[in-house]
């Protein structure tokens, strides 16, 4: 089932961008050059998990300017265009661990409201808790025959003030972005089931 719905999304990503036109950019000479997705670069494992730890040191330095009083949501701004693509005109799938009411944040402002909180609705602000550490644990990252896109999933872990860890499972997908980095395309996270 895991390899069906993976293969699945990979193919959909791929014929969305198989369909993307040529784009054509000024080189530094005057001269103009024409780039398409599939010239880009095949994201790599490596990659991916360069971006975890990014994407991992971004929620602590938000929740340590949130502790300092400083410009926390300014903080969580950048985290979000550094790391999503919301704003390359792209669909993202972002299901936040703690969100039940508005499961879906479908453009930078809800994700930003889930990151540092908006007062009347269920978002307390996760990333301003504040955490200390992320750490990943990659059960899998699929990366496409194009190397266009690549899904990871696993475990991540939260570590709190009080150094406890709070275990969460994830699933990410990137996508190569106009900057050449990589962005989340799909985030989903939930807390692991208990039968309890």
């Amino acid at each position: 089932m895991t390899k069906i719905l993976l293969t699945t999304i990979l193919a959909g990503s791929s014929l969305a961008l198989a369909a993307c036109s040529e784009t054509t950019t000024e080189a530094g000479d005057g001269s103009a050059t024409a780039e398409t997705a599939a010239t880009a670069d095949p994201i790599t494992e490596a990659e991916v998990e360069a971006a975890q730890q990014a994407w991992g040191e971004g929620i602590v330095a938000i929740g340590q300017t949130y502790t300092e009083e400083g410009d926390y949501r300014a903080r969580a701004q950048e985290h979000i265009a550094t790391h999503y693509a919301y704003g390359d005109d792209q669909t993202i799938l972002f299901k936040p661990t703690l969100a039940a009411e508005d499961q879906f944040r479908e453009n930078d402002g809800e994700a930003l409201s889930y990151f540092v909180g908006t007062e009347g609705t269920e978002d307390g602000g996760f990333a301003i808790a504040p955490y200390t550490g992320v750490r990943w644990e990659n059960n899998g990252t699929v990366i496409s025959d194009s190397g266009d896109m690549a899904v990871a999933m696993g475990n991540y872990y939260f570590t709190g003030t009080d150094g406890n860890e709070t275990k969460v499972e994830y699933s990410f997908a990137y996508e190569r972005g106009d900057d050449g980095e990589l962005k989340i395309v799909l985030h989903h996270s939930s807390l692991p089931y208990s039968a309890n």
